[in-house]
């Protein structure tokens, strides 16, 4: 059989590729869609879970509806690049469940934030009460998303 990496074959990276779309397939129906048996379709998959390619299995959430219907980008420039100062930041916003990604960037700012909100005044009373009072913040850029052109958490496989 073709290996794709030294760890993944292309049955691998189809079961992957599978759940992605459906991470509640039952292990008969993965089999099917892979063409494998269900006992050797359930090995790959404890294989692959225990590898740490898949790292779990979640329910994709409707925001409107849950009342976090505004998606905000923040850039986060810090007073100082310091070690102790991007630990004590980074250790900030894992507390805060309206700060949904955190990513250190390469370039003119220090962080990009993903953030929800229920409207334009919830994240101007998230920015004054949680944003702006994270350690170390000098200044932030906010853009306001007007339409979610392209969301997804699906990675592009090879199969």
């Amino acid at each position: 059989m073709e290996q794709i990496t030294p760890e993944l074959d292309r049955i691998d990276l189809r079961i992957l590729q599978v759940l992605q779309g459906d991470g509640r397939l039952s292990n008969l129906k993965l089999a099917e869609a892979v063409s494998l048996s269900p006992t050797a379709v359930l090995a790959r998959v404890q294989r692959l879970t225990r590898e740490g390619y898949i790292l779990g299995y979640e329910a994709r959430l409707d925001p409107v509806k849950l009342g976090a219907g505004m998606l905000v980008f923040v850039e986060v420039l810090l007073d100082r690049t310091t070690p102790n100062v991007f630990e004590a930041f980074k250790a900030a916003v894992q507390v805060h469940p309206q700060i949904l990604e955190c990513h250190m960037v390469a370039g003119g700012f220090d962080y990009l934030l993903k953030t929800r909100a229920a409207d334009m005044r919830a994240y101007r009373d998230f920015a004054g009460t949680v944003l702006w009072q994270l350690p170390g913040v000098r200044e932030t850029r906010t853009y306001a998303v007007m339409e979610e052109v392209k969301s997804t958490t699906h990675l592009p496989l090879r199969v």
